[in-house]
């Protein structure tokens, strides 16, 4: 098949993925730069380092496996789920202590950003190698556009989840993300598996549509909770803002015209939000992090007063 076609194949899919899992973080959506750098790690830096260990393990490995078959099953099954899963989630060692890293929602997109784009290119890599007949082609499209490349976001998203966890844990900041890891390896083990044999092959596929069910009910479950901290954190503001605000703040009528000036509603939105999370977030960091997320949160605070201002002062004007 055409290499062009097989290149749109590869990434028109993953991008709408990404898309979606972006746009459905509604109360602080994460900086859709912030998280496509997330997507390029995976579809480049993770390939690369992915295919480098696999190739070390592999040749450590034939040195005392010499049967084709199950040197073939064992880098299928073993080696591709333990190598690729560290090499997807070694950019997240870095990006979790970003302040835009502040909740297990985000450890989802993040986390399924990675996994998306490292999909992408194994997908690309796979049309081009594998797809030399049109009914070929198409299969391969459809299983690892629907569900190979699916299992690397939602096993990558459980690593990011698990970092989430981690991040303000006093005692598991090391046991949560290698849980995660774990979690991560054992979910690409049980696809890489399952569809390794051909009794077992319509197992994978159920075991794929069950982690995205669980994986939609604990983003529902992560906005709910972050519903609950806007509502807890900025019900201490009534100082700073009516507090008639608060409620329509922690629910879809914030994007609704008419209960602010319109001018300001989004990046108010946007600024309180913030806000609620960074008090949050300082209240369970306990080191030298304090004294940065004190002075956002008073630069934030600051930033609000002068948008409340304004609006007043386009009341006056229009009364």
């Amino acid at each position: 098949m055409p290499i062009l076609l097989s290149l749109a194949a590869a990434v028109f899919p993953m991008l709408m993925y990404l898309l979606i899992i972006w746009k459905m973080d509604k109360y602080e959506p994460e900086p859709l730069k912030y998280v496509f750098q997330h997507f390029l790690w995976g579809a480049f830096g993770a390939i690369i380092f992915g295919i480098i260990g696999s190739e070390i393990v592999s040749s450590q490995m034939s040195e005392i496996i010499f049967d084709d078959y199950q040197f073939s099953l064992l880098q299928t099954v073993l080696v591709a789920p333990f190598v690729e899963e560290i090499t997807k989630g070694f950019y997240l060692l870095f990006t979790v202590n970003s302040k835009k890293f502040d909740n297990l929602t985000d450890g989802l997109v993040y986390g399924g950003a990675i996994g998306l784009g490292f999909g992408m290119t194994e997908n690309f890599l796979y049309f081009i190698s594998y797809g030399d007949t049109l009914e070929a082609w198409i299969y391969l499209v459809v299983i690892r556009s629907g569900f190979s490349a699916v299992m690397h976001c939602m096993s990558t998203a459980t690593l990011g989840a698990f970092f989430s966890r981690g991040k303000y844990s006093v005692n598991g900041k090391v046991f949560y993300p290698l849980l995660g890891l774990f979690s991560a390896m054992f979910i690409h083990f049980l696809w890489n598996f399952s569809v390794s044999f051909e009794n077992t092959f319509m197992y994978g596929f159920l075991m794929i549509i069950v982690i995205v069910v669980i994986f939609f009910i604990v983003y529902r479950i992560s906005l709910k909770h972050e519903q609950n901290i806007i509502t807890e954190e900025l019900s201490e503001e009534k100082d700073l803002f009516p507090l008639s605000y608060v409620p329509i703040l922690a629910s879809p009528a914030r994007f609704k015209r008419g209960w602010i000036e319109e001018d300001i509603r989004k990046t108010f939105s946007n600024a309180a939000t913030t806000l609620a999370f960074r008090k949050r977030e300082f209240k369970r960091i306990k080191d030298s992090r304090k004294e940065s997320y004190a002075k956002d949160i008073m630069s934030i605070r600051h930033y609000i007063s002068t948008l409340i201002k304004h609006e007043n002062e386009y009341e006056e004007e229009t009364t």
